[in-house]
C-alpha cells in the first residue's frame, strides 16, 4: 500500500542532522580562521590535547528491541476487529515571519475490519465527514451541505488507498487502519532504535522509539503495557523547513461493540451531491496569442 503518512528518512535525515550539528560550525571555523589568517602571520599549531574524546560513531540499523516492539503495537491494532480513538493532528506551516505556525485538527474514528470506516473531524477548520461501508465512500461538508459519493473497493485497505489517489482524501493516521501495519511501516525502514520510557504523554507509561526511512525520521509513544501507539513525532526528508507533523492519539476501545448504522449518515446522503474527485483548481482555458495588428500605412 501507498505510505500515506509518517513511515516513509533514513541516512538522508540522518545525514542533515549531522550536517548541520557538524558541518556547518566547521565551515564557520574555517571562514573565520582564513579571514584571521589575512591580517595576521601565521601562528605555530598548539599540540592536541592528550585527554581528547574519541569522535562518536553513528552506526545504522534496526535495534531488535525497537523492532519488537513496533511489531507488538502493530500486532494489537491488526487482531482488533473494531476499534475507536481519538486523534489530534498538529502540523507546523511557515508564517510570512519566518517561525512556523501550528494548526491543529481532531477526528473521531470508528473502524470494523474489514470494510467499514468512520471518520469525524469537527475542527479546526472546515467540518467535514468520512464514510465507508464496504460498498460506498462518502466524503461529507456539512456546513456547506454538500456529499462526494463514489464505489469503493471492498476492503479498509484498498479504499483508503482509491481515497487517495481519486479524491486526494488522507488521513495522517493511516497506518493504525491497515489490516497490517506491520508491513506497512516496516517496510524501507532503514534505522530503528529504542529512546526509554515517558510517563506523561496520555496519563500513562510509554516505550518511545525512532524510525526512519528514506523520506521521514519518526518518533514514537507505545504504551508499555497495552501495546497502543499515543503519539507520534515526524520530520520530512524532502521538506526544507524541517517542519515537524504530529499525530496523539486518546480514547482508544478495542473489539467493542459499534451500532450498525454507524458507517453512515442520512444527512450525508440527502446532501447536494459533488464529484467524487480531487479539489484541483479548474484549469483556465487556453488562451488565444492577440491578433496582430495591421501595419501602419506608409505617406505617400
Amino acid at each position: 500500500m501507498k505510505k500515506l503518512i509518517f513511515f516513509n528518512t533514513n541516512t538522508a535525515i540522518l545525514g542533515v542532522f549531522l550536517l548541520q550539528a557538524y558541518l556547518l560550525p566547521l565551515n564557520i571555523f574555517w571562514t573565520a580562521k582564513a579571514a584571521n589568517a589575512q591580517t595576521t602571520p601565521p601562528q605555530p599549531s598548539a599540540a592536541p590535547p592528550s585527554n581528547s574524546a574519541p569522535p562518536v560513531e553513528v552506526r545504522l540499523g534496526l535495534e531488535p528491541k525497537a523492532m519488537a516492539i513496533l511489531k507488538a503495537a502493530s500486532d494489537r491494532l491488526a487482531a482488533a476487529q473494531t476499534m475507536t480513538f481519538t486523534a489530534i493532528s498538529t502540523y507546523e506551516s511557515p508564517s510570512r515571519l519566518g517561525p512556523p505556525l501550528i494548526y491543529t485538527t481532531i477526528s473521531e474514528v470508528a473502524l470494523q475490519r474489514p470494510n467499514k470506516l468512520k471518520v469525524i473531524s469537527p475542527g479546526d477548520g472546515p467540518p467535514a465527514e468520512f464514510y465507508y461501508d464496504g460498498k460506498a465512500m462518502m466524503a461529507y461538508l456539512p456546513t456547506e451541505n454538500l456529499v462526494a459519493v463514489t464505489d469503493a473497493p471492498p476492503t479498509i485497505d484498498a479504499a483508503l488507498q482509491a481515497a487517495y489517489e481519486v479524491a486526494a482524501i488522507y488521513f495522517p493516521f493511516t497506518d493504525v487502519l491497515v489490516s497490517d501495519p506491520y508491513k506497512d511501516i516496516s517496510d524501507g525502514l532503514t534505522l530503528a532504535f529504542y529512546i526509554g520510557q515517558s510517563k506523561v504523554i496520555d496519563g500513562t507509561t510509554t516505550d518511545i522509539i525512532a524510525i526512519a526511512n528514506n523520506k521521514v525520521f519518526a518518533q514514537i509513544w507505545i504504551g508499555a503495557n497495552d501495546k497502543l501507539p499515543r503519539m507520534i513525532r515526524a520530520v520530512y526528508a524532502d521538506d526544507p523547513s524541517r517542519l515537524r507533523h504530529q499525530v496523539t492519539f486518546s480514547n482508544w476501545k478495542l473489539d467493542g461493540s459499534i451500532a450498525t448504522d454507524t458507517f453512515a449518515s442520512s444527512r450525508a446522503s440527502s446532501a447536494n451531491r459533488i464529484p467524487f474527485k480531487r479539489p484541483d483548481p479548474p484549469t483556465p482555458p487556453t488562451s488565444q496569442p492577440p491578433a496582430q495588428a495591421e501595419p501602419p500605412k506608409s505617406n505617400p
